[in-house]
């Protein structure tokens, strides 16, 4: 995730959205692992984009860009 230019994690319902990763570093990974201390699945990568987690309203509005 060092080239992410942008990173958005789901957690249930909600979900979060990181523009300034590298500012961000230490909310972004506290938000993107999960209770076991492993990276939330699923995760997808687009470019230098990702999704972290399941929310289908987010893959809606992901996939339409």
């Amino acid at each position: 995730m060092k080239s992410a230019h942008s990173v958005t994690v789901a957690k249930g319902k909600k979900f979060q959205c990181f523009e300034e990763v590298a500012r961000e570093k230490e909310e972004v990974l506290k938000a993107a692992m999960g209770p076991s201390g492993n990276l939330r699945a699923p995760t997808y990568r687009v470019g230098n984009d990702f999704v972290i987690g399941f929310n289908p309203e987010l893959y809606e509005e992901w996939t339409r860009g």
